[in-house]
C-alpha cells in the first residue's frame, strides 16, 4: 500500500456539485483516469488504483463531512497506514477559487472535517492538498456554509479545477511533496 486518498464531502446526489465536494470529486476523477470503481466500505465508498508502481486507496466518506474521521479511520487501520500515508483532499474558503496547496500537517483551520481526522488519527500529521474554493463575493449575503454547500459558478470552470487537483495527487505520487509544492502551490 503506498497512499490513501480521502477525499471530503457529503452524501446525497444535493451535494454532488457542491464547492464542499470537491474532494469527492477529485476522487471520482483519480478513478475515472486509473481505471478504479467503488464500492461500499469503511463507511464510505473505497477503490483502489495503480499509478505506475503505487497502489492508491481512493476513499469517499459517507458519515458526513464533520463525522469524515471514522470512515478515514477505518480504512486507514485496515491498511495498517500511518497518519503520514493518508491524504486529505479538501476544499478550502481561505485559499481563492482555484488555488491548490499540498503539504504535510498543519492546522485545522476552523475545518470539521479535518477536526474529526485528526481526532481519530490522533495525529494532524496527514498530508493535504487544499483546494481553493473562495468566499462569497462582496455584495453576496450568503453565509459561507450556503456558500459551501452551492455549486461552482461556471466562471469558476470546476471541471478544470478538479482535474488540475487530480494531476497534484499524481504528482504527489510520483514526484514526491516537494516538487508537488513547487509545481501545484
Amino acid at each position: 500500500m503506498h497512499l490513501l486518498v480521502a477525499g471530503l464531502g457529503n452524501p446525497g446526489p444535493e451535494h454532488a456539485h457542491d464547492r464542499h465536494n470537491v474532494g469527492w470529486m477529485v476522487v471520482d476523477e483519480l478513478a475515472r483516469r486509473h481505471g478504479g470503481s467503488f464500492k461500499g466500505k469503511f463507511r464510505g465508498r473505497v477503490g483502489d488504483v495503480r499509478l505506475g508502481d503505487a497502489r492508491l486507496v481512493l476513499l469517499k466518506p459517507e458519515t458526513y463531512m464533520n463525522e469524515s474521521g471514522a470512515s478515514i479511520q477505518a480504512a486507514a487501520a485496515f491498511y495498517k497506514l500511518t497518519p503520514g500515508e493518508v491524504l486529505i483532499v479538501h476544499d478550502d474558503v481561505d485559499l481563492d477559487t482555484a488555488r491548490l496547496q499540498a503539504r504535510l500537517g498543519g492546522g485545522l483551520a476552523g475545518h470539521n472535517g479535518l477536526r474529526s481526522i485528526a481526532s481519530r488519527l490522533g495525529s494532524q500529521e496527514f498530508l493535504r492538498l487544499r483546494v481553493g474554493v473562495g468566499r462569497p463575493e462582496r455584495g453576496d449575503l450568503r453565509p459561507v456554509a450556503d456558500y459551501v454547500l452551492s455549486p461552482f459558478a461556471p466562471e469558476d470552470d470546476g471541471e478544470a479545477l478538479v482535474a488540475r487537483a487530480a494531476d497534484a495527487v499524481e504528482a504527489l505520487v510520483s514526484e514526491g511533496l516537494e516538487e508537488t509544492q513547487r509545481r501545484f502551490n
